[in-house]
């Protein structure tokens, strides 16, 4: 994010005590110098009263100058700045000081329930000197009095004063000579300063707190672990909010990682606590489902429809899959936004910020965690063992997909364990894992593919067209299920090699 008293790259800058004089501009070999009119810019950052925003790495400011007010969002790790012209109440009705609804709608899942206000303030005043030749301008010199406060109950107030030297592009002689007298009213070299200052004001805000625990406790590796779940799924809420590529799903994962964690692990943890953060981050997930699920249905089955031979291929198949997902995937995306707009996820995003800040702990959270970790992850591991006895006499879709689900647990368990277990040994364990997972993951798409091409092919019955290819296309989803279903005993028995899983006690 830029003020009003940064400059181009080309030029240098300066810092000087509040009050600085400029410098003597006089008696400059083959230039005179030209003031224009002192300009006035001020920058507000708004942020919630306890600096949510500031907490998340995210600014959002408006900027006013005699010629334009704009609105600005940095989000965290973007270099791209969002920029919105400010209202103009004569002309929209609209208050100019209120932030733009696109860009709340951003912050949105930050701020929560808390309001935006004003926190602090740049103002400028800035005067510029242009030294002109007979042959036109040679370099110019902006002097800006700078003063940076909060806004608030208290208020903390700090003032200086900086040059920006814009140097001639030949003459090194005059440029030498401009950073002397700047010298002289004691302008050292530096770096603009108000937005650094500004986020030094607002430091209180950063980090989050979050208790983490004694060091190589079972406690703290799970609390550090959800903490970085936490902050993905922080991360993601933007995303998903901007339409961004493959947001909803890692936003899913997020909350899937959560939640598995809080799942495998709750022996670690005060069950009446978490218990009904899993049952929101399950109720998350199944929203964030419909989205993701279109997503991947519609490039399936135009990938399928693209590797038919084109005799197969009778009508507009293309045609109808696009505008069948165009409204399913509209449908979805509308209901993510407004789960994400609503009480229940800001309730959700508040309870896992208390959940770190005082984590409810048991007594075996502050075991060792090489030895309580691995003894725990146990339970997940002997939990997708039966799954997968049940499936050897009932190879239902539904009974698969409980295999699917309690394989991705145990994989997320191994996760989060990973840093205290054997390495070797988990390594070759997560790779038997990945394979069985890869191969019931393949299962599940040709299931719920198989639910869509019925529905298109009724569809297209319905519209007088023909729906013969998305029949052919349900048939070579059901070869492909079958062909998995025969491979998922060897696939399990490589998964399941005992000296893989020898360090799960």
């Amino acid at each position: 994010m830029r003020y009003a008293t940064d400059v181009p790259s080309t030029a240098r800058t300066y810092r000087a005590p509040a009050g600085a004089s400029a410098p003597r501009l006089t008696g400059l070999r083959g230039v005179t110098a030209a003031a224009d009119p002192a300009v006035v810019t001020e920058t507000q950052r708004y942020d919630t009263d306890d600096l949510r925003l500031a907490a998340a790495g995210i600014r959002l400011e408006l900027t006013t100058a005699p010629d334009h007010a704009q609105w600005r969002l940095a989000l965290p790790g973007e270099d791209d700045v969002i920029r919105l012209p400010a209202a103009v109440p004569d002309v929209e009705g609209a208050d100019p000081h209120e932030p733009p609804a696109e860009l709340d709608e951003l912050v949105r899942g930050v701020r929560r329930d808390r309001a935006l206000r004003p926190v602090a303030r740049v103002r400028t005043v800035r005067t510029t000197t242009q030294l002109l030749a007979p042959d036109g301008p040679r370099a110019a010199l902006d002097r800006d009095d700078v003063s940076v406060a909060t806004l608030g109950e208290s208020t903390t107030v700090d003032t200086w004063t900086e040059f920006a030297l814009h140097p001639p592009a030949r003459g090194a002689a005059l440029t030498t000579e401009l950073e002397r007298r700047l010298g002289d009213v004691g302008a050292v070299a530096a770096v603009p300063a108000a937005d650094g200052r500004v986020d030094q004001l607002l430091a209180p805000a950063r980090p989050r707190r979050v208790r983490r625990g004694k060091k190589g406790t079972a406690g703290r590796v799970l609390v550090d672990y959800l903490a970085t779940q936490a902050d993905a799924l922080a991360a993601q809420d933007i995303r998903v909010r901007r339409d961004e590529p493959d947001a909803v799903h890692q936003m899913r994962v997020a909350s899937r990682r959560l939640r598995s964690a809080l799942q495998a692990y709750r022996p670690l943890l005060d069950r009446e606590r978490t218990d009904p953060l899993v049952d929101e981050l399950r109720d998350l997930g199944r929203t964030l489902a419909p989205a993701r699920d279109a997503e991947v249905l519609r490039e399936r089955i135009s990938a399928g429809i693209d590797g038919l031979d084109p005799a197969l291929v009778l009508g507009p198949v293309q045609a109808q899959v696009t505008r069948h997902f165009a409204r399913v995937e509209a449908e979805a995306r509308a209901a993510v936004l407004a789960e994400l707009d609503g009480d229940r996820y800001a309730r959700l995003r508040i309870a896992l910020d208390d959940l770190l800040a005082d984590p409810p702990l048991s007594s075996r959270a502050a075991e060792p965690a090489e030895k309580e970790l691995p003894k725990v992850a146990a339970r997940t591991a002997r939990r997708l063992e039966k799954a997968v006895t049940r499936m050897e006499s009932d190879e239902s879709d539904e009974t698969i997909h409980r295999v699917r689900k309690d394989a991705k647990r145990m994989r997320y368990a191994i996760e989060l364990a990973r840093p205290v277990a054997p390495k070797k040994q988990v390594k070759q364990f997560r790779k038997g894992l990945k394979g069985l997972q890869t191969a019931l993951g393949e299962h599940q798409d040709s299931v719920v593919s198989r639910d869509a091409l019925r529905e298109l092919g009724a569809q297209a019955h319905a519209g007088g067209d023909n729906g013969f290819t998305f029949g052919v296309l349900h048939g070579h989803d059901r070869a492909m299920a079958a062909l998995v279903e025969a491979r998922l005993p060897g696939l399990w028995d490589v998964a399941w090699k005992k000296k893989a899983r020898r360090w799960l006690r």
